[in-house]
This record gives C-alpha cells, sequence and structure tokens, in this order.
C-alpha cells in the first residue's frame, strides 16, 4: 500500500526520470595502481616498467666490442643513424684487431659517406680504442669503468652502457639528455648536471635497477615525455608526477639570450 503522496517508480513520468550521469572515461589507464604526486620513486619506477616492458638499449650489436663502438658513435646523433652505420662497419672491421689495424682516414670516410657526422673524430676516436684495447687488453672489452675510460671517446655514460648492458654491472646510471629531462620532472633532483643527477639517482635506487632505469627512461621519454610538447594526456603515470600537464616547462636547456645587435639565435 501508497503512502499519501507518495508515488511508485512506474507512476512517475519518464521525462521527469534523470538517467545517471556517464562518467567520462580516463586519457588512459594509469599502470597497476593509482598513485599521488609525491609517490616513491621505487613505486613510480615499477609503474614505468609496467608501461615499457621491452625498454632496452636500441644500440644494435652482437658483442661488447660492437657496443662499445657504436656508443661512441652515438655520440650527438640518433640510434636510428648508427645502426644503418655500423652494420658497414664492423662488415669491414670486425673485430678490435682489425679496427686497430685499419687507417683512421678510411674509416672517417665510410662513416662520412653512410653520413655520420663528426667523422674524423669519432673516426680517431673507435680506431684509437680499438687500438688501446689489443695493447692493454688482449683485444677483450675490460668489465671495469677505471679501465673503460681511459680509451678515447669512452666517457662514464659510455661506460656504464657497456658495463650495463654486455656485462650487467653497471658502476652508475645513464644520464642522457632523456634520464636528465624525465628525472628533473619527476622530481627526483633538483640538479640539472649530469654528474650530480647520476648522483641523486644512484641514491634512490638499488644497483639492480640501474642499467634497467636509464632504458626505461629513455623509452618513455622517446615516446611519451617528449622534450617540447610532452604527452601527458596520454601518460600513465602522469598522476603520480609532480609536473604533469605542464612539464614542458620542466627539465628543459634555457633558451639563449639574445646577441647584442643582432636577432636571438
Amino acid at each position: 500500500m501508497k503512502r499519501p503522496n507518495e508515488a511508485a517508480l512506474g507512476d512517475t513520468p519518464a521525462a521527469a526520470i534523470r538517467a545517471p550521469k556517464a562518467r567520462k572515461p580516463a586519457a588512459v589507464a594509469a599502470a597497476d595502481r593509482p598513485a599521488r604526486p609525491g609517490a616513491s620513486p621505487q613505486a613510480t619506477f615499477a609503474r614505468l616498467r609496467a608501461l615499457h616492458p621491452d625498454a632496452h638499449c636500441e644500440l644494435d650489436h652482437s658483442s661488447s666490442f660492437e657496443l662499445l663502438v657504436a656508443t661512441v658513435l652515438s655520440a650527438q646523433t640518433t640510434d636510428v643513424l648508427v645502426n644503418k652505420v655500423t652494420p658497414h662497419l664492423f662488415g669491414a672491421y670486425p673485430d678490435a684487431r682489425a679496427l686497430a689495424g685499419a687507417d683512421p682516414a678510411e674509416v672517417a670516410a665510410l662513416l662520412r659517406r653512410l653520413g655520420m657526422g663528426m667523422f674524423n673524430q669519432k673516426a680517431r676516436n673507435v680506431v684509437g680504442l680499438a687500438r688501446g684495447l689489443v695493447e692493454r687488453h688482449g683485444g677483450e672489452v675490460p668489465r671495469t669503468l677505471a679501465e673503460l675510460v681511459k680509451l678515447p671517446g669512452v666517457g662514464r655514460k659510455t661506460a656504464n652502457v657497456v658495463l650495463g648492458v654486455a656485462f650487467g654491472a653497471p658502476e652508475g646510471v645513464v644520464v642522457d639528455t632523456h634520464v636528465q629531462r624525465l628525472s628533473q620532472r619527476l622530481g627526483w633532483t633538483k640538479s640539472d648536471k649530469p654528474e650530480q643527477i647520476e648522483r641523486d639517482l644512484v641514491a634512490l635506487f638499488p644497483q639492480r635497477d640501474w642499467d634497467m632505469l636509464s632504458h626505461t627512461l629513455i623509452f618513455h621519454g622517446r615516446r611519451i615525455c617528449f622534450a617540447r610538447k610532452p604527452a601527458c594526456g596520454g601518460c600513465g603515470i602522469n598522476d603520480a608526477c609532480p609536473s604533469a600537464f605542464r612539464a614542458e616547462n620542466v627539465g628543459r636547456k634555457a633558451p639563449r639570450s639574445p646577441r647584442r645587435g643582432g636577432a636571438q639565435a
């Protein structure tokens, strides 16, 4: 029995019944659990790993020697170009002994013909490092950072790429432009100096994560967190990033100041 002034749902005109509002779908499904800005670096990194399970070094190689040479060649150029050049280079000089006996001018001509910039310097570096491998290490790539950085063209970043990828024993975190940019945007460092950024990352993450940390950040930087127009709306960790939706203003080089008496460069 109805109470006075009470109407059953079936008595209500259809036009008067409001359908529940449909929820707008999220721009992207967050990886694993949602998080808040300020989430621990370890938790955010775990989510990034889930977003990029295929993260890896994108320089093609079949040995530690090839990886070392490819990494030296990759300075100020793209992995894509290096991967086009190295099959020809290693076809002519397949190992350290062969490259050590090469004329740097001939190597430079090969690099130039294949579109590699800085070909003279890079040719001197790869021939010089090959000679160092032969003279001091029996043609084998050493497994310590201290020995690697003594080779021409090999700095700390290159050494840690080789130690991490080829030997699974990095002595630090590789900080390239992508790692630098994302570390700043994620709030993992306040520095814009690679050396300090590496120290900050080493303090935040255990050594077992150092190699994959750089690969994962590089993958995310190349695919989502671009320098100029980061795709925050399509980022699976935008709920955990303190720079989300304003990231284009974080982690980029400051614009050059106008030159006196001339236009801005």
